[in-house]
C-alpha cells in the first residue's frame, strides 16, 4: 500500500454549501482505491461484457461492442462502478466507468474505489486530462507507450466529504448527459444528410433521383456527359500574396494557416498552383477517398493537386457533394492509376473521361444550396458540442485541485 499523506488542499471552485466545509485531504490513489487482479474464466464473459484496448473508445468515449470474445483462458474481473483504463498508449484517453459486470484483457487496468470514495467521483478523477498527463510522465516505451502501474498508484487524489463528492459527480454526470445528447444530435443530422444525399442523387445506372424538389419534378432526366464537359484543367502558377490552402477528406479546402504544423514544400508562389474562387481542387493521390473541395477565394495550392476550373453554368458546390457519394468514390477509384490503393493517382485526363450523370444548372444550384444549409446546421450543432466539452474541461480544472497543488 502507498504511504499515507497528510497534506490537504482546496479546489478553486466549490459549491456554495461546501465553501466552509474545510480542506480536502490528500491520499495516493492506492490508498483510496484498489487495483483489481481477480481472474475469471473467459468462457463466462460475453462479447457485450468484454473490455479490451480495442473496444475502449478514445477521448473518454465509452465502450464499443467487442468484435470477438477473449481468446485467453482468464480475464480480469470488473464490477459495476469500477473504472477501466487502457494501459496501451494512455494518451488516447481510453477510460470507462463500468455500467455492468464483466471481464477485461490484461492490458486494461481495473480500479475500484474504497469505502471513503464514491465510484462516480473516482471515475471523474481518472477520466481527466490531468490524470492522463500524469500517467504519460511515467509511461515506458516510444511507439506503444504503456503506463507504469506503480506510478499510477502514487497519483495524488484530493478527497472531499462524501456529500461534496456526490455533488461534484452529479454535476459532471448531468453535463455528460448534455454532451452525449448533443453528440447524438450531431450524429443524427449527419446520418440524415447521408440518407438525403442517397435520395437526391440517382442510383448507379439510373438517370433520375428518388427525391426531387417540386419545381424539378417535370424537368428532363439527368444527362450523362464526360467530366471534361464540366471542368477544365487550370495550370496557372501561384501569385504573391495569395493564401495557401490544403485539401482534406472531411473538410474540403482549408487555409494552411489553420493547421497546427509548418509546411516547407511550396514556399515560393511560382511553384504553387493558383485556384480561383469556385474552382475545385483535388489531391491526385487521395481523390478516390474524397480529398477535394471548392475554393472559397482566390488562393494557391500544392503543385501535386489538380485544379478543376468549372465551365459556364456549372455549380461547383453540386459537384463537390457529388464526388462524396459512395458510387462516385468507386468511379473515381476505377479511373485512378496505380498498382495498390496507397499509390493510386487520378490524373486530369483520366478524370475528364469519366461519365457523370448530372442535372441542369438550376437543379444543381438547388441541390447544392440545400446541402450547404444542412451543413451549416450541422456546423452550428457541432460547435455547441465542442463548447460543452470545453466547458466541462474548464469546470473540471476548477472543481479538482491540480497535482501541483496537491503534491505527491
Amino acid at each position: 500500500m502507498a504511504k499515507q499523506s497528510t497534506s490537504t488542499v482546496t479546489p478553486r471552485l466549490r459549491f456554495p454549501e461546501f465553501r466552509r466545509g474545510g480542506e480536502w485531504s490528500v491520499r495516493a490513489l492506492a490508498d483510496v482505491a484498489n487495483f483489481q487482479n481477480k481472474k475469471i474464466w473467459s468462457l463466462n464473459v460475453s462479447t457485450a461484457d468484454y473490455v479490451s484496448t480495442e473496444n475502449l473508445l478514445p477521448d473518454y468515449g465509452g465502450l464499443a461492442l467487442a468484435p470477438k470474445s477473449p481468446a485467453v483462458g482468464s480475464v480480469t474481473q470488473y464490477l459495476v462502478g469500477d473504472v477501466l483504463i487502457s494501459n496501451i498508449r494512455p494518451y488516447l484517453k481510453k477510460v470507462w466507468h463500468a455500467d455492468r459486470d464483466g471481464g477485461a484483457s490484461n492490458d486494461v487496468i481495473v480500479v475500484r474505489a474504497k469505502e471513503t470514495l464514491s465510484n462516480a467521483f473516482l471515475a471523474f478523477v481518472l477520466k481527466s486530462d490531468r490524470f492522463i498527463a500524469y500517467v504519460m510522465l511515467g509511461a515506458k516505451g516510444v511507439k506503444m507507450p504503456r503506463g507504469d502501474i506503480d506510478s499510477m498508484r502514487k497519483y495524488p487524489v484530493g478527497r472531499p466529504s462524501k456529500g461534496e463528492q456526490k455533488k461534484i459527480a452529479d454535476c459532471l454526470t448531468s453535463l455528460d448527459e448534455m454532451i452525449g445528447a448533443q453528440e447524438r444530435k450531431v450524429g443524427a443530422l449527419r446520418a440524415h444528410k447521408r440518407g438525403l444525399m442517397q435520395q437526391l442523387f440517382p442510383r448507379e445506372g439510373a438517370t433520375l433521383p428518388r427525391l426531387r424538389f417540386p419545381e424539378f419534378r417535370n424537368a428532363p432526366e439527368w444527362e450523362q456527359k464526360p467530366a471534361g464537359a464540366f471542368f477544365g484543367n487550370r495550370k496557372e502558377g501561384g501569385e504573391e500574396g495569395l493564401p495557401i490552402y490544403s485539401v482534406t477528406v472531411n473538410e474540403g479546402m482549408i487555409p494552411r494557416a489553420s493547421f497546427d504544423r509548418d509546411f516547407y514544400d511550396i514556399e515560393e508562389p511560382s511553384k504553387n498552383k493558383k485556384a480561383c474562387a469556385g474552382d475545385i481542387a483535388y489531391n491526385m493521390m487521395r481523390m478516390w477517398q474524397g480529398a477535394q473541395g471548392v475554393a472559397a477565394e482566390d488562393c494557391m495550392v500544392s503543385p501535386a493537386y489538380v485544379v478543376l476550373s468549372p465551365v459556364e453554368d456549372v455549380c461547383s458546390r453540386f459537384f463537390a457533394y457529388f464526388f462524396k457519394l459512395p458510387q462516385s468514390l468507386e468511379l473515381l477509384t476505377a479511373h485512378s492509376r496505380g498498382l495498390t490503393k496507397d499509390r493510386l493517382r487520378l490524373y486530369f485526363d483520366d478524370f475528364a473521361r469519366m461519365r457523370l450523370c448530372v442535372p441542369g444548372y438550376e437543379e444543381q444550384q438547388r441541390i447544392a444550396s440545400f446541402l450547404v444549409s444542412f451543413d451549416t446546421q450541422i456546423a452550428v450543432e457541432s460547435k455547441q458540442f465542442t463548447i460543452l466539452k470545453t466547458h466541462k474541461r474548464g469546470l473540471m480544472q476548477q472543481l479538482f485541485p491540480s497535482p501541483e497543488g496537491i503534491g505527491t
